[in-house]
């Protein structure tokens, strides 16, 4: 995996970005504030060291949804692209969701489990929980 160039895009393909080596993490967020960000049960990140990515097109807007919170998307579609905290100062967290393909990035982990919401039953998977 540590050659491989990974790359995404929104929906309308205004932004796109792409990195390579191996990430830091791939994980599952249940929290309410990426529940609401996204519209959807929960979303999955895959966290890249800063260094090994790059906006291969436009940069993204972006929005402060808390301090320290960035989150970034396409101003034209809407399609949220990325995430960065000042909790995490050295990683980007891309959605995994908008790479082109991630056949070979699996989930290892749930974060924020405990916000779940309650109509989705977290499988016993073999996935830590946090």
């Amino acid at each position: 995996m540590s050659d491989k160039t990974y790359t995404g895009t929104c929906l309308c393909g205004a932004i796109t970005y792409a990195w390579h080596g191996i990430p830091n993490w791939v994980g599952h967020c249940h929290c309410r504030s990426c529940r609401l960000n996204t519209g959807s049960a929960f979303t999955t990140f895959v966290g890249v060291p800063d260094g090994a990515w790059q906006w291969t097109e436009k940069h993204p807007s972006i929005y402060a949804s808390t301090p320290g919170v960035q989150r970034m998307f396409c101003a034209t579609c809407g399609t949220p692209v990325a995430y960065r905290s000042e909790r995490y100062p050295d990683e980007i967290h891309f959605h995994l969701a908008a790479h082109d393909d991630s056949r070979d990035l699996h989930p290892t982990v749930h974060y924020n489990s405990a916000e779940h919401v309650p109509w989705l039953a977290i499988p016993e998977d073999g996935l830590d929980r946090s």
